[in-house]
């Protein structure tokens, strides 16, 4: 195991034939209690876990062997789950979901202004973060061909084309005008239910509906929050973007007439 990466008891990385079969999620927090916890809930799921105790021992490790998912704390010693996110984003899309007890407003902004695919404040429900992973693994799973006997995959919506955006849901891919925006599986639902019909005023809580299914809670802060980061994301490729509208009161619409 790596030096700074808390001991699992139950078997840490997980053996080959689990990771055939299991999800790997990995958790990145200092408190040994939460781990343990959240670590035993996740295998009684059917998750293999990944353990640390610190960003720093945690981003080498997640840089050298993926996981499908991460779990982060915020406050850390040596590197914080903020700073461990930009380190991360620098390299990989991983999908990351911030777990802390640090619930100001101005730490979910910036959490997700980096690039968080989620965030749940402490004290939080082990059901509602299991079913946050369900949904973002789904989000981020490629499609996979069929054999005999096999459960067909989920249905994957068709391409997009809307004026300059283009959006390819099997491959999950975005580009405006041509050139690619990178967006976490968060971000790309919410683009899509906007530009699938274009001029409508879609409300938050459609949004919400269309980001986090399974009946998970969102409040309006974190979809305004995901707003703003993808109009950021798109000015980066053009400064003049201006094709998510705010209706004030009411939602948000996509139009690039």
């Amino acid at each position: 195991m790596p030096s700074g990466a808390a001991h699992d008891p139950t078997s840490g990385e997980a053996n080959p034939a689990e990771a055939a079969r299991a999800y790997q999620i990995a958790l990145v927090d200092d408190d040994r209690n939460i781990l343990t916890t959240v670590s035993i809930a996740l295998k009684s799921e059917g998750f293999a876990t990944r353990l640390y105790s610190d960003g720093e021992t945690a981003l080498k490790a997640l840089l050298e062997n993926p996981p499908d998912l991460a779990v982060f704390d915020i406050k850390m010693p040596k590197m914080d789950g903020l700073e461990l996110l930009a380190r991360v984003r620098e390299h990989s899309a991983l999908p990351v979901i911030f777990l802390t007890s640090k619930d100001d407003e101005n730490d979910e902004e910036m959490g997700l202004e980096l690039g968080a695919d989620d965030y749940i404040a402490k004290p939080f429900s082990l059901r509602l973060l299991i079913a946050r992973i369900r949904a973002i693994l789904r989000r981020a799973e490629p499609p996979r061909e069929t054999s005999a006997g096999d459960e067909p995959p989920m249905p994957i919506g068709p391409m997009i084309r809307q004026g300059r955006l283009f959006m390819d849901p099997a491959r999950h891919t975005v580009t405006w005008d041509g050139r690619n925006v990178s967006l976490t599986v968060t971000e790309f639902l919410i683009l899509e239910a906007l530009a699938i019909r274009p001029g409508v005023i879609k409300s938050r809580n459609q949004l919400m509906d269309a980001a986090y299914p399974d009946d998970v809670f969102v409040d309006d802060r974190t979809v305004d929050s995901h707003i703003k980061r993808m109009r950021r994301k798109f000015r980066s490729v053009d400064p003049q973007f201006g094709a998510i509208e705010t209706l004030y009161g009411a939602g948000y619409s996509f139009n690039d007439a």
